[in-house]
């Protein structure tokens, strides 16, 4: 039997591989139309959230590919600052307070007008130049393993930091360098007759009431897990998203909203001013509050959202219902006085309580 053997002609042959570089040139092409755009974020669990389960879909329906500069407030405001005359990140986030100090320096661009910004609320937007991505509540958070063995009942007050029987015990994030310490800071200043324009009632009480429990202040939150399981933390200022994810890992903690009011902690989001791509940015910033995005960010990172329109089920609606129930008697602080006077406090906090 003999097999007979096909041969391409010279002519079909040039024929397929004009086609096959003519689709090699278009996917080149394609590729090369994707743009990059940098949005400065905390890293951790907010970078895994958002890179793997919010960011895709705009990335498919823009062509786009969003990277993360990952770090503190402190950090991205001073990445903003270094190259704020032609930025290199679109869109950053912060903490509100650091947002405020942002947007005074001239870092952000207004926000864009839309559908779903117009469904945040008022006290989720800063100053017509940002919008909040997620809302937090700093309360106080406990060991129960610890308050269990010790027998002592759950704190309800930020007062209870100055409980004597929590010496060696409690842990502050430092003020200077932590939301969390500075909102401490000013519930027991507010305890004891003060606001944010007299601070002096807190800076004359503190080293003799909540100072002698402290057993250290940290500059953020990341060792507090650590400090509990060496049974050095049985008490500390805590978000409830934080506690809500650490409870998920089977870590023995709890959140308390103190009678007083726990303090409303935003992580807010702007457009970087001298942005090349500024359009691209605004339309990232307007998908990231819509309802889907919060909805993503909440159950995929418990990360509440602030949209109110976002549609949970399970345990992260049961989550929002108690953010929504805390809020109700939640405190604001104001951001314009804290940072007008913030610097003089972080010196006087250095000079006379963590020493």
């Amino acid at each position: 039997m003999t097999t007979k053997t096909t041969k391409t002609s010279p002519l079909r042959g040039a024929i397929r591989a004009t086609a096959l570089l003519a689709a090699v040139a278009a996917a080149g092409a394609a590729h090369a139309q994707t743009k990059t755009i940098y949005i400065g974020m905390n890293g951790g669990n907010m970078e895994r959230t958002y890179s793997q389960f919010v960011f895709p879909p705009f990335e498919k329906a823009n062509n786009v590919k969003v990277v993360v500069v990952p770090g503190t407030s402190t950090d991205i405001l001073a990445k903003a600052q270094a190259s704020k005359d032609k930025a290199q990140m679109q869109v950053m986030t912060l903490d509100d307070g650091v947002m405020y100090r942002a947007i005074g320096m001239g870092l952000c661009e207004k926000l864009k007008p839309s559908a779903n910004i117009a469904e945040v609320p008022a006290i989720a937007k800063i100053k017509d130049s940002a919008v909040g991505l997620s809302m937090g509540l700093t309360g106080l958070a406990y060991n129960t393993k610890m308050f269990a063995e010790k027998g002592w009942a759950a704190p309800t007050s930020w007062g209870d930091l100055a409980d004597p029987k929590l010496k060696g015990k409690v842990v502050v994030q430092s003020m200077p360098a932590s939301s969390f310490g500075l909102h401490a800071f000013l519930m027991f200043n507010r305890l004891k007759g003060g606001n944010e324009k007299n601070v002096d009632p807190a800076f004359k009480a503190w080293p003799t009431t909540i100072g002698p429990n402290v057993v250290e202040y940290i500059p953020n939150s990341s060792k507090v897990v650590e400090m509990m399981q060496a049974g050095d933390a049985a008490i500390f200022p805590y978000t409830l998203t934080q506690a809500e994810l650490m409870k998920s890992k089977g870590i023995p903690m709890e959140y308390v909203a103190p009678k007083e009011g726990a303090v409303v902690l935003m992580t807010a989001m702007c457009v970087l001013s001298n942005n090349p791509e500024s359009e691209l940015a605004h339309k990232l910033q307007d998908y990231l509050v819509s309802p889907e995005a919060q909805a993503l960010a909440m159950e995929n990172g418990s990360y509440n959202p602030v949209n109110p329109k976002a549609k949970l089920q399970g345990k992260a609606a049961e989550e929002q219902n108690k953010m929504n129930a805390i809020l109700k008697n939640a405190v604001a602080v104001d951001w314009d006085v804290i940072n007008a006077d913030r610097p003089e406090w972080n010196k006087r906090w250095n000079r006379t309580v963590e020493r």
